[in-house]
């Protein structure tokens, strides 16, 4: 059965401040070797604590270096330190196994196989399926990320890379991610790449099967033209740089992780530049501005979806205002089962979701004009930079620029089922 992921998930009396895996992976047999070293704090004392954990075979855990007792079930690894712990202390989660997708409602999640190599894709419950952690997405930490694997292939991975040394027929990566980020949102990726680099003046790297450069080059063309519009519309871009995987196996979807973007090679067909855009856009609001709780998904794909229609406007090929109306009129022909504010764990990746979302925005640009809601967008991207956010807090945002309660406007188009007119 699926893990319950929702808004019924309590937080840990603890809080996660750092992650370190160390993962050897080896392509053929898939098999994951790993250490985790968990740094964590906790105001009260605590002689019991939980971690979530796909099926591996644990072989030692260890907290502030010593033995601990543990049981590991139903994917929660559940540990009993030899003394209560308090203040800042560590779990040290020594396990191995053939990584496998987490069951959810939406598919498997998480560390998954390609024809030659492997590619996370954890939204929103799949990190558990190759390292333990407090998987909820407001519970961001700094990561460390070494994979060591066969010499070749290439590891992508998020954060920036700090480290490559060969050994043999191993090669060690080694990234860093310094920028808060939520389990859900790192990854691994691991294949037979080139690289293309892009212009602009945020780095800018596709990797890609060599087969696909021509590809990349024309798909990938105005990416750097999205970076400065984004920048202009949202604040600066959030992170040291961009990375953009393209496998050489077909995906269902792209894949969002933190930095960092995955296509399957049948995206690129001169026709998704919207999805583009889509997944760039997250670097804003996603990744850098995280929901602390999976209700408040249109937060994250609302604003992202909206980010493709101010691309077109950008370009010249259509207004917002006139892909928002059209938008309206097909979403008013399928009444919603739903409220926006809380879609219910099923409907999170709901169409409408994404759809009505972009329309609250752009109902609420009308109601405040250019100026000031694209003041808004930035204060907000700059007031919570790198930080967890709510459907609540960018009520009270939004309200300081209308300088008057803005309760009726949001409680038509994210608390109705009702479809307002623009």
């Amino acid at each position: 059965m699926p893990r319950a992921y929702f808004a019924e998930r309590a937080p840990k009396p603890y809080r996660v401040l750092a992650y370190d895996l160390t993962l050897d992976y080896r392509v053929g047999p898939n098999r994951l070797a790993g250490t985790a070293v968990i740094a964590c704090s906790t105001p009260a004392p605590l002689d019991r604590l939980v971690l979530d954990l796909g099926t591996f075979r644990i072989s030692k855990v260890l907290v502030d270096g010593r033995p601990a007792r543990f049981t590991h079930r139903s994917e929660e690894l559940r540990i009993s330190p030899a003394r209560p712990v308090q203040g800042e202390f560590s779990i040290e989660v020594r396990y191995a196994g053939n990584p496998k997708p987490v069951p959810s409602h939406f598919g498997g999640l998480g560390w998954d196989q390609l024809t030659d190599g492997s590619f996370v894709a954890s939204q929103p419950t799949g990190a558990p399926s190759w390292f333990p952690c407090d998987d909820r997405p407001g519970a961001k930490a700094r990561f460390r990320i070494s994979v060591t694997t066969g010499a070749g292939y290439d590891v992508l991975a998020t954060g920036e890379l700090a480290s490559r040394r060969r050994s043999g027929a191993s090669t060690t990566w080694v990234y860093e991610q310094d920028a808060p980020m939520a389990p859900y949102l790192a990854s691994v990726q691991i294949g037979r790449y080139s690289s293309t680099r892009l212009p602009g003046t945020v780095p800018q790297t596709v990797h890609h099967p060599s087969h696909l450069a021509e590809e990349v080059l024309r798909d990938f063309a105005r990416q750097d033209r999205m970076v400065a519009a984004f920048s202009a519309y949202f604040g600066p871009y959030p992170f040291p740089s961009y990375t953009v995987v393209v496998t050489d196996d077909d995906l269902e979807i792209p894949v969002e992780a933190q930095g960092m973007a995955t296509f399957g090679a049948n995206h690129l067909d001169g026709r998704n530049e919207r999805l583009i855009a889509h997944e760039l856009a997250h670097n804003w609001f996603g990744n850098s501005l995280t929901i602390g709780s999976w209700r408040d998904i249109w937060l994250h794909e609302g604003f992202a979806c909206y980010a493709e229609w101010l691309w077109w406007e950008a370009c010249g090929e259509g207004t917002a205002d006139e892909h928002a109306r059209r938008w309206r009129e097909r979403l008013a022909r399928r009444p919603l089962e739903y409220a926006l504010a809380d879609p219910g764990e099923r409907r999170i990746f709901d169409d409408a979701v994404y759809k009505r979302g972009a329309l609250t925005l752009h109902a609420l640009r009308l109601l405040l004009g250019d100026e000031d809601f694209f003041a808004l967008l930035r204060g907000w991207t700059a007031a919570h930079r790198h930080g967890v956010v709510t459907t609540a807090a960018f009520i009270d945002h939004a309200a300081a620029f209308a300088n008057r309660s803005l309760t009726p406007f949001f409680d038509a188009w994210l608390r109705s089922r009702a479809l307002p007119t623009l």
